[in-house]
């Protein structure tokens, strides 16, 4: 454990991040901590640097304040959350140029972590359970608790992961205490979903293969595709949890071209297959039921490479 306050006490400019492309977890816990760090350090400027985010989550209370570009001057203590720093986009030269550095992250493939100070938990179901773990619990709020439910539901895939836990409930509980709305909190971050986002999961359902006696099921789409169909990849939310929920299914392979030779893959699996080992030898990383890389090839052998390294689990 560390003293997130202590290790930034003293400092004027605090800069936190998470990874790019950044999903509940990681909104809900790079904004938990500023909004945590604010009220603990009223002095120092706190600043959030992220990609745009998802339609979808512009109803979270607070990620208005979060900062879209990296054209600030450098922060003299940078905080990387959920993630490593290669992994964080523009904001890398921050990382680079800090004073001090943190980083607070449960994924496995980076047990060490990254930074000066490292607070790094694998086994946690969120880096927004973690954030909860630095806070004192006087100075949560409406707004922080809201923020920190928002990450550990999502990771959780709304508790129903093998990454919830009995603690994870138990804070969950603490934060319910809050009172806000949790429900439209959910559905609007998780369940809703856009008419683009359904044709785009309709299409890859329909198309999806199955492999290694029916145990691994594969979706794909290509950029002609995308294109033909009006869809980016914001539209993908969702489409690898419904492949992986597929009866008889171990794991789940999901592929989406983003240029010329490069493909973006997500695997989930059910309990046998260890998807974060299969991540690191395409130089990704996750969890061993989460994970996923960038490649570069033909996809037909990409897939072929990550379905010998899945039945070696198998």
């Amino acid at each position: 454990m560390i003293d997130i306050v202590a290790e930034c006490r003293g400092e004027k400019t605090i800069g936190i991040s998470g990874h790019i492309k950044p999903d509940g977890d990681c909104i809900g816990a790079t904004l938990a901590l500023s909004l945590y760090l604010k009220k603990r350090l009223p002095e120092a400027e706190v600043t959030v640097f992220s990609e745009p985010l998802s339609p979808a989550f512009s109803c979270v209370p607070g990620v208005d304040s979060f900062c879209t570009s990296c054209d600030k001057p450098d922060p003299e203590v940078f905080i990387v959350v959920d993630t490593v720093e290669n992994r964080i986009g523009s904001a890398e030269k921050y990382f680079k140029n800090a004073k001090k550095t943190i980083n607070i992250d449960h994924h496995v493939s980076n047990e060490n972590g990254c930074a000066m100070v490292n607070y790094v938990v694998p086994e946690a179901s969120s880096a927004s359970e973690l954030i909860f773990d630095l806070m004192e619990e006087e100075y949560i709020d409406k707004q922080i608790a809201t923020a920190v439910y928002l990450g550990i539901a999502h990771d959780t895939g709304i508790f129903k992961y093998s990454n919830t836990s009995p603690k994870t409930l138990r804070i969950v509980a603490k934060l319910l205490e809050y009172d806000f709305d949790f429900t439209d909190l959910i559905d609007k971050t998780f369940y809703e979903k856009t008419y683009s986002q359904n044709l785009a999961l309709g299409r890859i359902l329909l198309e999806s293969r199955l492999f290694l006696e029916n145990r691994v099921i594969f979706g794909f789409m290509d950029i002609k595709t995308m294109k033909e169909m009006q869809i980016d990849n914001n539209d993908f939310d969702g489409v690898i949890n419904q492949l992986r929920i597929t009866k008889g299914v171990e794991c789940a392979i999901f592929m989406y071209q983003m240029n010329a030779c490069t493909y973006k893959v997500s695997l989930r699996s059910v309990q046998k297959v260890d998807v974060a080992r299969v991540a690191v030898n395409f130089g990704g990383g996750g969890h061993k039921r989460a994970a996923g890389f960038y490649a570069k090839g033909e996809p037909e052998k990409i897939l072929n490479q990550i379905l010998v390294l899945i039945e070696d689990d198998l």
